[in-house]
């Protein structure tokens, strides 16, 4: 069975991977300079004191000077190369953590809308320049440590083992008792952030109807939650910590005690009395510094498991073939969709076909699964079985990148970008003034843009000027037809708008159709139908009628008759006395009937 192929965090840190050997190989040189102040005191007791030899001291001295300064300038490096791998991480993933956060919100409809993979690369990053991490390449010089020490004395060996061990029974002990509680805490503290976005998101609404108390009271027990995992984690670390500090000075002082043993029965001599204390400190140094930064593996463990997800969920999407520019022809087979996370499908067998250049009104009363059908026309929502096709192709197999040039989606909730007017009618591409006035112009809002403080250059967002419903809706008609795409999507376009509004539309979708454009609506509003080639209507999630315009108002409006008469001829046998002919049965005529039929099929 063949392996689950690496995905690019994996292969990010096996690009830098020459890097962490070069920390590995400055650990080294590192590690043996720790050395030196133990031989040093060694060297000066040994040979200084009982020579008196000021020459050998001021040497040994100046030698000693030079090794630290060495060993300071390799630290340095070494943490300089941690500091380019933090940076090198942050080229090679920042983009791909990005798209796959953008394409985990997608999947879950915006659900899921969050930045928290690319702050979790930040704390990884963070996590990789900070001291924590040189426990890691520290703490593998133990056992040559305690190698040395057995050299000293064998019982200053079998100490620093001895005590090397119980730091190590402290560090699993450490684990165990915060390892759950912190990963939990995380868990927990992610997804309050998320509701808290969403919630700041809203705030209008939630002022508007003075829901701030409730929401806050709900954020504030979660959080009090979170909040007690991390203190109860804390709490139990901080006495693993404490003991463990404790017990590294303690057995530094019994060093002490037993090098004055050894020197009273003569065993070794006085220089090995404070040499062991300093290096058994410096073995057991490492060990003691994982556990206090153990908070901080955890969490790096947590965000890197969260990132190698994503990864491998980035990793399962192919590459495609660019194809070429699409003409418009939408043929829909046999498709069912259902939004993301639900089980039960909301559109059910959906079957049509639109010729390239048409403008297709869909119509239907609420949740009938217009919006649906326009997301899974679009591809944004995968469909669980069935196909919508462009031009034959299926449009889940375009490269979406450069299918966009050639696509227009005017979702209901009109979002615009920080930036200028001209960046948002260009797609935040690069702007070619006269395709931004021409679709500004198509649109009816250049008149309304000249009329902004600097015109096309005016800023929106939280440092610019905050725009009108109305005027962010004609806006985004504007970026949804720069550069004449061939596929449009418009859904409900112009709930937002005012007559001129209205009228604008109205000639927007003219010139459209000049342009062959295949153009999808959504209207609950009957002026948009003389606009129209042809109208689908839907209701429970199927498709109820589909044709040319003509036909199909023709067809509602004989529906409508049929149950007015139908009404009538109730009403007239509950009152047998009511004469055969009343107002109540006359039929109404067609003409009359159509508006009503076309605001009914699109309430």
């Amino acid at each position: 069975m063949s392996s689950q192929p690496e995905n690019n965090l994996q292969a990010a840190l096996k690009a830098c991977k020459s890097s962490f050997l070069s920390v590995g190989f400055f650990s080294f040189f590192v590690n043996t300079l720790m050395l030196v102040p133990t031989l040093y005191m060694i060297q000066v007791s040994g040979r200084v004191v009982p020579s008196g030899s000021t020459s050998t001291l001021l040497m040994l001295t100046l030698i000693l000077t030079v090794l630290l300064l060495t060993l300071g300038s390799l630290e340095w490096v070494r943490s300089r190369i941690m500091v380019r791998i933090s940076n090198r991480l942050d080229v090679l993933l920042s983009r791909d953590v990005y798209r796959a956060s953008f394409k985990r919100s997608l999947q879950s409809g915006g659900a899921d809308a969050t930045a928290q993979s690319l702050n979790d690369l930040t704390s990884l990053r963070q996590f990789f320049t900070g001291a924590g991490v040189f426990a890691f390449f520290d703490a593998p010089w133990f056992p040559i440590y305690t190698a040395v020490m057995f050299l000293f004395h064998p019982w200053f060996g079998w100490m620093t083992l001895a005590c090397g061990s119980i730091l190590a029974v402290f560090a699993v002990i450490n684990h165990r008792v915060t390892g759950q509680a912190l990963a939990i805490a995380n868990k927990e503290n992610v997804a309050s952030n998320v509701i808290t976005s969403k919630t700041l998101r809203n705030a209008e609404v939630i002022e508007s109807m003075g829901m701030l108390e409730t929401l806050m009271n709900r954020w504030a027990k979660r959080q009090r939650y979170v909040m007690m995992l991390q203190s109860q984690a804390s709490d139990k670390g901080g006495v693993v910590s404490s003991i463990s500090k404790m017990f590294r000075m303690w057995s530094q002082s019994v060093m002490l005690a037993l090098g004055a043993y050894l020197v009273i029965q003569h065993e070794i001599n006085p220089g090995l009395l404070m040499a062991g204390s300093l290096l058994l400190g410096r073995a057991l140094s490492p060990i003691d510094q994982m556990i206090n930064s153990w908070k901080g593996f955890v969490a790096a463990k947590v965000q890197y498991d969260r990132l190698n997800k994503v990864m491998d969920d980035l990793n399962k999407e192919p590459e495609r073939m660019p194809l070429p520019a699409p003409e418009g022809h939408i043929q829909v087979e046999n498709l069912i969709v259902a939004p993301p996370g639900a089980k039960s499908p909301v559109l059910r067998n959906i079957s049509f076909v639109t010729p390239a250049g048409s403008i297709v009104g869909i119509v239907g009363p609420s949740a009938a699964g217009k919006s649906t059908l326009v997301r899974a026309l679009m591809g944004i929502w995968p469909p669980q079985h069935g196909v919508v096709r462009l031009d034959g192709a299926d449009i889940a197999s375009w490269d979406k990148q450069a299918l966009g040039p050639y696509v227009g989606y005017l979702p209901q909730d009109i979002e615009l970008f920080e930036g200028s007017i001209s960046e948002n009618i260009a797609r935040f591409d690069k702007v070619d003034p006269d395709k931004v006035v021409q679709a500004a112009q198509m649109a009816g809002v250049h008149e309304m843009i000249l009329m902004l403080p600097d015109g096309y250059d005016t800023v929106i967002g939280s440092d610019g000027v905050n725009l009108s419903g109305g005027q962010r809706q004609r806006i985004g008609l504007a970026r949804a037809i720069y550069g004449n795409p061939r596929l449009i999507v418009l859904d409900e376009p112009n709930s937002n708008l005012d007559d001129v509004g209205e009228r604008a539309l109205g000639v927007a979708l003219q010139k459209l159709k000049e342009t062959g454009a295949t153009v999808f609506i959504v209207s609950h509003r009957p002026n948009i139908l003389t606009r129209l080639d042809r109208i689908l209507v839907m209701a429970g999630g199927t498709i109820s009628l589909y044709g040319e315009r003509d036909r199909v108002i023709a067809e509602l409006a004989a529906q409508q008759a049929k149950l007015q008469q139908r009404g009538a001829q109730a009403a007239a046998a509950q009152s047998p006395t009511t004469p055969p002919n009343t107002p109540a049965a006359t039929p109404v005529a067609p003409t009359a009937v159509v508006p009503a039929a076309s605001t009914s099929t699109g309430a």
